[in-house]
This record gives structure tokens, C-alpha cells and sequence, in this order.
């Protein structure tokens, strides 16, 4: 069947609807038991991974990437029926479980926790680690292979709150909507189960994951900081506001008037270099980007390119990015 139906604007035609038919049986028959695939909505492009009835309310309503038509992303091998006599291609992404890239995820935030796991008892000296560090590991790796409830092998505790935490992002869900979907869903578990009861307790399994932030008090009317050398000032420098609320004086503790959350950027750049999904990209201005005054990355506009030319030494290693 022709694939020029991908470019057809209009989604009620009968070309269009046969073609999303056609791909979703590609799609089935080259990933059989699978129950996610990859999504080639134009917004999803092929990197986010929805059920297959999603995949199709998706393309129906809005529409497939208009340049996705050879479909070696959903098959084993490339299927693209056309007159010309290209090659078929078979690398390609196989499906991944769920819960083994959790698992991914953890052994990319705990690198070295997860190296000395696989090597005990070589010869090797096991790299140093932080206590605390590896009690999170552990945590994480205890919830990553605890079932949801007894019998469940679909679904781990880290892994449920993992999709239900992507799915709180992804469509704009407030905390008090979230804490009301996850007591429906405790409620309709077996009285076994080990989801936590809300956002709060959800955010406390994943906070191994995460990054982190630091709250830092800020003046109400944005004029300083209360950090660093102002860190015990109770008001503020510049128009004297009062740093915290006026609270009923039983309260022991203090409310701040405004708080900014501080994401350090140190930590994030170590993270995209621990992970072997995003490690090679961090290279990719240097390694393989072509230069031929095309802009398409930051590397090819003239501000990177001088601040190469002024720190060569910096711009040496392909792992520094400006």
C-alpha cells in the first residue's frame, strides 16, 4: 500500500483512516505481546511510548510525522512497499520493558553502586562509596523489584510511580487531582498493595532520582536574595519587607513570603554524562556535527565559536560544553 496517505491534511479520508489501520497492524505484527510502541504523533515523534489504542486515537486526531515513512522504528525490518529497490535495514530499537528501563534509570544515577554490585568478588578494588549514597541505591533497588501487590509481574512499586509521576507531567496535573487518581487507584487494588497513598509519598520513593533544589527565601517584592552573606536577615535591604508571613505567635515555625528554587547546574551535567543514553550526545557538537554554516546547533552559532577560540584549552575536550 502507497504511504502517500501520511501527507494527506485531511484525517477523515478514507486513504488516511486505512493507512493509521495499515500501520497499526504493521506494528502489531512485527511487535507481537507488546503493549506500548512508539508514538509518531508529531508531538510524541517517535520518543514517547504509548499503548497501541493510544498510538491510533493519536494519529486519527492529529495526525503522523509527514517524513516517517519508512517505519523501521515499529518493525524488525523495514517494510516500505515503493517501487524503488532500497535495502532492507534491520537495526532497529527492539521494545523495552518498563520496568528494565527503571532499572536503567538506576543504574544510570547510581553508576558506581551498580559497578560494584556486578563485581563483587573480582580481583578489582571496588570503587569508594557514600553510605548514605548507597542506602538511597538500595531503597531504589528494593521498591524496583518489589511487586505493585502479591502476583503482579507487570508492574513494580518503583515502576507504577515512575508512569504515574510522567503522566502527572505530561498532562498538567495539579497535586490535589493527582492525590485524588492515586487513592481511586489504591482503592481499587488488593488491600496488599504497596502504592504510596499520595504525591508526597510517591515523590519520597523517586527522591533517590532526582536531582534535587534548594530553597532559597526571596524578598516579596523581588528585591534580594536572603543567601549566602544574607542568609540571616530577617528583612529585607532594600525596601525592608519582612521576610517571613505574620503567623499566630504559637506557631514554632517560620513562613516565608517567597521562596525561589534553585536548580544547580553542576550535578545535571554530571547526570547527562553518568547516563549511557545521553553521554554520547553531550559529544555530539564536537564528534559529529558537520560544520557547513548551517545553524543547527548552539556549536555552530559565532558566540560558541568564540568562546572557543578565547578558552582553546577548554574547548579542547569534548565533554566541556559552553
Amino acid at each position: 500500500m502507497s504511504r502517500r496517505w501520511i501527507q494527506n491534511p485531511n484525517r477523515c479520508a478514507d486513504e488516511y483512516l486505512d493507512g493509521i489501520e495499515d500501520f497499526i497492524e504493521f506494528a502489531r505484527r512485527h511487535n507481537l505481546g507488546a503493549t506500548r510502541i512508539r508514538c509518531p504523533y508529531r508531538r510524541c515523534n517517535n520518543t514517547l511510548w504509548e499503548t497501541i489504542e493510544n498510538v491510533g486515537f493519536h494519529l486519527v486526531r492529529n495526525g503522523m510525522i509527514e517524513t516517517y515513512s519508512i517505519w523501521n522504528l515499529h518493525g524488525k525490518q523495514v517494510d516500505h512497499a515503493s517501487s524503488s529497490n532500497a535495502p532492507r535495514v534491520d537495526n532497529v530499537e527492539p521494545i523495552v520493558d518498563l520496568n528494565d528501563q527503571v532499572m536503567g534509570i538506576i543504574q544510570d544515577a547510581f553508576p558506581f553502586a551498580s559497578t560494584n554490585i556486578n563485581q563483587e568478588g573480582e580481583d578489582d578494588v571496588p570503587t569508594p562509596i557514600d553510605s548514605a549514597e548507597f542506602e538511597q541505591y538500595e531503597k531504589l533497588l528494593k521498591n524496583a523489584n518489589q511487586e505493585l501487590y502479591p502476583g503482579c509481574e507487570s508492574f513494580s512499586v518503583l515502576t507504577v510511580i515512575v508512569e504515574l509521576m510522567h503522566g502527572k507531567i505530561k498532562y498538567h496535573m495539579s497535586n490535589l487531582c493527582f492525590d485524588y487518581f492515586f487513592g481511586v487507584f489504591k482503592r481499587m487494588l488488593t488491600t496488599d498493595n504497596c502504592l504510596p497513598k499520595d504525591h508526597k509519598h510517591a515523590q519520597k520513593v523517586l527522591h533517590g532520582l532526582g536531582l534535587g533544589y534548594e530553597k532559597i527565601h526571596a524578598c516579596k517584592n523581588n528585591c534580594m536574595l536572603f543567601y549566602k552573606e544574607h542568609e540571616t536577615l530577617d528583612t529585607c535591604l532594600i525596601c525592608n519587607e519582612s521576610r517571613f508571613q505574620m503567623t499566630s505567635q504559637n506557631r514554632t515555625t517560620k513562613i516565608p513570603q517567597k521562596v525561589m528554587r534553585y536548580l544547580p547546574l553542576k550535578p545535571r551535567l554530571q547526570r547527562l554524562y553518568m547516563s549511557t543514553h545521553t553521554a554520547t550526545d553531550m559529544r555530539w557538537h564536537q564528534e559529529k556535527r558537520v560544520d557547513d554554516d548551517v545553524m543547527r546547533h548552539p556549536a555552530d552559532g559565532e558566540a560558541w565559536k568564540e568562546f572557543d577560540r578565547t578558552f582553546p584549552e577548554f574547548a579542547a575536550d569534548p565533554r566541556n560544553v559552553n
